[in-house]
C-alpha cells in the first residue's frame, strides 16, 4: 500500500521545511558585537569619551597628527594609514580641529618659520606661520602589534566562532609651543566578532578589515580619552587670531571659562631650547610683551579682549592666564 501525502499535509510540510531554512541561513549569518564605527561599546570608551568631550574647558587647540608608522612585526597592510584616519575623526568628535602632516612637512615648515623670525628670510606676501604656527599639539605615534586568533565553540548541532583582533599602538602628545612632552605612552585596543553555523554551515569567516578598524579605534579612544584628561589638567593658554585697532580676537569663548575681566600675558614664540648633552628639544623661549583683558564672548570658541599693555601683538602669539 503506497502513502501518499494530502494537499493539506503537503502545505504544513512546506511551512516547515521553509521555517527550518529561514532559521539555518540565520544561523550562518555573522553576528557582530558591537559596529564597526561605534565598536568601542565593548570596553564602554565611547561613552566616557563623550563625557569628557563635554567636560573639556580648553579652547578649540589645533592639533597636527603625524601619519603613524606602521612597525607591525608583519607589517600588516594599511595600518598606520587606518590609525591615522580614525584617530582624526575621534579628534573631531572630542571638539578640537585636527590636521595631517608627514613629519618632513612639520620640520620643514617649523624651519621656515625659524628663518623668518630671525630675519635671515623676508616674510614677503605670505608668512610661513600662517595656517601653521596655530598648531598648538602634535601627536605622533606607531602601530607596533596586531594579531587576529580564533576562538570556537561546538554545541552538539550548531557551531559558533568568534574573531578576535588585538593592536597595540604607541603614541605621543606634544608642545610645540615649547617642545614638552605632555604624554607618552602605549595602548592596547581589542575588537570581536561572532560567526555561527548549524550542521556544519556556516562560521566561515575572511579577512575583515573591519577587525582591524575595530580594534584600532578602541585603542585610539582610549589613548584620546588619557590626551583629553592632560589637555583639561593644563593651564588656559590659547593664542591671538585677529588685532585690529587696539581690539585683540583670540581662541578662547564661553567653553574656556573664562569670565570677563580676566587678564591674560601675550608671549611672542621663540627658537627651540636644545639639551646640549641629548641634542634633544626639551622647550622653546618664549617672551612676554604684553597683556590683554576679556571684554567679551563671542560664541563658545571665540572672545575679544583689549590691550592693557605692550604693542605689537601679531596673529600666533601665545595668550596665557596671569595667576
Amino acid at each position: 500500500m503506497r502513502f501518499t501525502l494530502g494537499p493539506v499535509f503537503k502545505r504544513i510540510f512546506f511551512l516547515i521545511s521553509l521555517i527550518c531554512t529561514v532559521y539555518i541561513t540565520g544561523g550562518c549569518a555573522p553576528k557582530m558585537m558591537g559596529e564597526v564605527k561605534q565598536d568601542v561599546t565593548i570596553t564602554g570608551e565611547t561613552q566616557r569619551l563623550e563625557k569628557l568631550g563635554l567636560e573639556y574647558s580648553g579652547p578649540q587647540y589645533t592639533i597636527a597628527i603625524l601619519k603613524f608608522e606602521n612597525k607591525t612585526p608583519s607589517k600588516v597592510l594599511g595600518v598606520g594609514e587606518a590609525a591615522t584616519e580614525i584617530l582624526r575623526t575621534i579628534l573631531k568628535q572630542a571638539g578640537l580641529e585636527p590636521i595631517v602632516l608627514t613629519e618632513d612637512e612639520m620640520r620643514q615648515q617649523e624651519r621656515l618659520i625659524e628663518l623668518q623670525q630671525t630675519g635671515a628670510l623676508k616674510v614677503g606676501k605670505k608668512d610661513a606661520a600662517e595656517g601653521f604656527e596655530s598648531v598648538d599639539f602634535r601627536i605622533s605615534g606607531a602601530v607596533t602589534a596586531y594579531s587576529e586568533l580564533e576562538e570556537g565553540a561546538d554545541y552538539l548541532v550548531a557551531k559558533s566562532k568568534v574573531q578576535v583582533a588585538r593592536v597595540q599602538v604607541d603614541y605621543a602628545l606634544v608642545d610645540v609651543a615649547t617642545g614638552k612632552s605632555l604624554l607618552a605612552e602605549s595602548g592596547m585596543g581589542e575588537y570581536r566578532k561572532k560567526t555561527g553555523g548549524i550542521l556544519g554551515l556556516g562560521a566561515k569567516s575572511t579577512y575583515d578589515v573591519g577587525l582591524r578598524d575595530g580594534a584600532l579605534r578602541d585603542a585610539l579612544t582610549k589613548a584620546m580619552t588619557r590626551m583629553l584628561e592632560k589637555l583639561n589638567a593644563l593651564p588656559f593658554r590659547s593664542r591671538i587670531l585677529l588685532v585690529e585697532d587696539g581690539t585683540v580676537i583670540i581662541r578662547a569663548g564661553t567653553k574656556s571659562r573664562l569670565s570677563t575681566g580676566t587678564v591674560l600675558g601675550v608671549y611672542r614664540p621663540g627658537k627651540e631650547l636644545v639639551d646640549p648633552d641629548t641634542g634633544r628639544v626639551i622647550g622653546r623661549r618664549e617672551k612676554k610683551i604684553g597683556e590683554i583683558v576679556i571684554t567679551s564672548h563671542q560664541s563658545d570658541r571665540i572672545s575679544e579682549a583689549s590691550v592693557k599693555t605692550g604693542v605689537g601683538f601679531k596673529v600666533g602669539d601665545v595668550v596665557k592666564v596671569i595667576r
